[in-house]
């Protein structure tokens, strides 16, 4: 089960990329700060997972390879 699935053209642009691992990583450091010590591991591991999928292994797809999607009849 993906929860990000990089595949998709929204992911394509890096600094679209950056700015989502970015804000993660911003509200993880959020928590920390007001001492929530649970939200703040939860969302470090949500940041890490968007690392791993959008920075770390993020291979782009080549949209031409793709079958083209049919539009629905009737």
């Amino acid at each position: 089960m993906k929860f990000i699935d990089p595949d998709h053209p929204f992911y394509r642009p890096l600094w679209r990329r950056l700015l989502l691992v970015g804000a993660c990583a911003a509200w993880t450091a959020v928590e920390f700060y007001n001492g929530e010590q649970t939200w703040g591991t939860i969302f470090l591991v949500v940041s890490a997972y968007t690392f791993a999928q959008l920075i770390l292994f993020f291979k782009p797809s080549d949209p031409a390879a793709k079958p083209p999607e049919q539009e629905p009849k009737g």
